[in-house]
């Protein structure tokens, strides 16, 4: 069976909309369309319909050529891509195609249209999807592929992938990406990478180059345009484990450590999907590790400090996970108007006053874990021990030095550790 039957039998086979009484609803007035390079060849029937039945059709220049002369009022969409939701808004009450590149929920413009209109007033029919495109063109499995989207994202949310034997393909912004790309793998210890550039993948202008990222060609790219990366180097690979090196943290000397940290993380039990509040960020190393867990997770780190909010900023971009959103302020006054989390660190300023508010302040259920190393934050946490349960710990952490010619312990302050529930 070919590609573009499967693509035919998908989209056409797809179920009216229906309202959450249960009852059949009317045909949406919006429309998305996934296009590929190939225009109107590659759409299946039921796109092709949507086509032919539109009153007005949306989107960048680049689709819209795409598809050739048409009766219908063409719009193209602006760039940055929200201004022209205020333009789709105009069009409501008429048939209206948006065009979107491959799987409009694929790094495209599906999710921010769902974000914005109600389920009842859109329908999308996506087409192949440039990740599952180039798998397989390359004969690599999709569901062990890293794929990741760029446009408008930094090279650097490719670091915790990039381990030798890993494959990834990445939608990038355009031509000059390519060769940033490349650099970025170079700088990171990756220069052995291969890498294979599609320019406008299956289309008739398809172009595949194939060269080393340590020594990138001299020629230009053309948008639209994707890199896959076979990746190998010996550059510092970021482990899945709760724990990483310390060495991958720029600090000022205030930050939670390895040991501890691997256990502070383990006591947050960050699941997919949720949000930590950091209170006092310090370097922001449990916030990025919360991050680092999985894709879906969100972060608040709050510090008070100017130059530490810059030191967190500085490396969560190095560890790409620059959605880490950071509040310069002190809590609790700072905590005001924030999304409420799942689970909660405090890893500084420790008062009866934070934790009467925090308990004050967030819904039933909501994780805690503290840390503290003075008596009277200690004091704190045996109290709230003793009145909320939970669990209660001390951890002694020792590294080995020199003492003279041989070894001896040298012993951090010991952390107490309360984690629970409020």
């Amino acid at each position: 069976m070919s590609a573009h039957f499967r693509a035919s039998a998908v989209a056409s086979e797809v179920p009216p909309k229906i309202s959450t009484c249960g009852l059949m609803s009317e045909r949406p007035w919006i429309t998305i369309v996934g296009l590929g390079e190939d225009g109107l060849d590659g759409l299946p029937s039921a796109s092709l319909r949507a086509l032919e039945m539109a009153e007005v059709i949306l989107g960048p220049k680049r689709h819209i050529d795409l598809l050739g002369a048409r009766p219908q009022r063409m719009i193209v969409w602006p760039v940055p891509f929200n201004d022209g939701l205020a333009l789709l808004r105009k069009e409501k009450g008429k048939d209206v195609v948006v065009l979107a590149s491959g799987d409009p929920f694929w790094f495209g413009a599906g999710s921010v249209i769902a974000r914005h209109f109600d389920p009842d007033e859109w329908r999308a029919f996506p087409g192949p999807s440039t990740f599952s495109t180039v798998a397989n063109r390359l004969g690599w499995l999709l569901e062990t592929t890293i794929c990741l989207g760029l446009h408008a994202a930094p090279l650097s949310r490719m670091r915790p992938f990039l381990t030798a034997g890993a494959k990834a393909i990445v939608l990038l912004r355009d031509g000059a990406a390519v060769l940033e790309c490349a650099q970025f793998l170079t700088d990171a210890g990756f220069g052995a990478s291969s890498l294979t550039v599609f320019e406008a993948v299956a289309g008739p202008n398809e172009k595949r180059t194939c060269f080393g990222a340590h020594e990138p060609p001299e020629n230009s790219f053309a948008h639209p345009v994707c890199v896959a990366v076979n990746i190998a180097g010996s550059g510092a690979v970021v482990p899945c484990a709760s724990g990483i090196p310390d060495a991958f943290f720029e600090t000022d000397g205030v930050m939670t450590k390895r040991s501890i940290r691997a256990v502070t993380l383990s006591s947050l039990a960050p699941r997919a999907g949720e949000c930590l509040w950091d209170i006092g960020g310090g370097s922001g190393s449990i916030a990025i590790e919360w991050l680092l867990a999985h894709r879906s997770c969100s972060a608040i780190t709050i510090e008070p400090r100017a130059d530490r909010v810059a030191l967190i900023s500085k490396n969560a971009a190095h560890l790409g996970v620059d959605r880490l959103q950071i509040v310069s302020g002190s809590a609790p006054e700072a905590m005001t108007d924030l999304p409420l989390p799942d689970a909660v660190f405090i890893g500084g300023g420790l008062s009866a006053v934070m934790l009467a508010d925090l308990q004050e302040r967030l819904p039933k259920g909501t994780r805690l874990v503290a840390n503290a190393v003075t008596f009277e934050a200690e004091a704190l946490l045996i109290d709230l021990h003793s009145r909320k349960g939970g669990e209660l710990i001390r951890l002694d952490v020792s590294h080995a030095k020199p003492l003279g010619h041989k070894h001896a312990w040298d012993a951090a302050y010991p952390v107490v550790q309360w984690s629970g529930v409020l």
